[in-house]
């Protein structure tokens, strides 16, 4: 019995994926660019979405990002996808004990990196985790990241929360597919593949 465990998120070409959906959102350092998503959403960017919710057994999400979708998801109708998300299980790190109303919501106490190694042990399929920068970076930095699948923006930034922040532990990955929207979204899937190797082109 183990989980996969899948990032899916939304990146501006150079990396950052603070604050996509809208104003409020994450404006956290001055962040000036919320929203940068809604301009490229299209019916392509949707169906992308609408398969990946429909794989997943579950979502982690960060503190802050489930305060985020808890404000949101649970008043959508289900034919908007309500009765998909709100159905599914959900999974929330904190260091603190927390209430979570939002249904199927299971809270994870403790250090994100033990909470979630042992979410993995005792779970079977796959969970999404969405959104929640800093608890990627605690994944990434424990090795728990099984695959990748980010939606690629185009749109330059220079500022934010990027996925692969400086410090980043060194990571090898396998491109597994790839495919672009109407909008000029780029779709592409990478699976964990151990450290980096290195070698040279001399």
């Amino acid at each position: 019995m183990a989980s996969r465990l899948v990032v899916s998120t939304f990146v501006s070409l150079d990396g950052v994926m603070q604050a996509p959906g809208g104003p409020g959102e994450d404006d956290s350092n001055g962040f000036p660019h919320s929203g940068w998503l809604a301009p490229h959403v299209d019916e392509g960017f949707g169906e992308i979405m609408g398969e990946q919710f429909e794989r997943a057994d579950g979502m982690l999400l960060g503190r802050r990002s489930y305060d985020i979708l808890a404000a949101h998801w649970p008043g959508v109708p289900d034919e908007e996808g309500g009765a998909e998300i709100n159905g599914m299980a959900k999974y929330v790190t904190t260091r603190t004990p927390m209430n979570a109303e939002w249904r199927n919501t299971r809270v994870l106490v403790g250090e994100a990196a033990e909470t979630v190694a042992e979410l993995k042990r005792s779970t079977d399929g796959e969970i999404l985790v969405q959104g929640s920068s800093g608890l990627i970076r605690t994944l990434q930095d424990a090795e728990l990241v099984d695959e990748y699948r980010l939606l690629i923006f185009p749109v330059v930034l220079g500022q934010g929360k990027r996925l692969f922040a400086e410090g980043t532990t060194p990571a090898g990955l396998k491109a597994t597919g790839s495919t672009m929207t109407g909008a000029g979204v780029v779709y592409v899937t990478y699976e964990w593949a151990g450290k980096p190797s290195y070698g040279s082109v001399a």
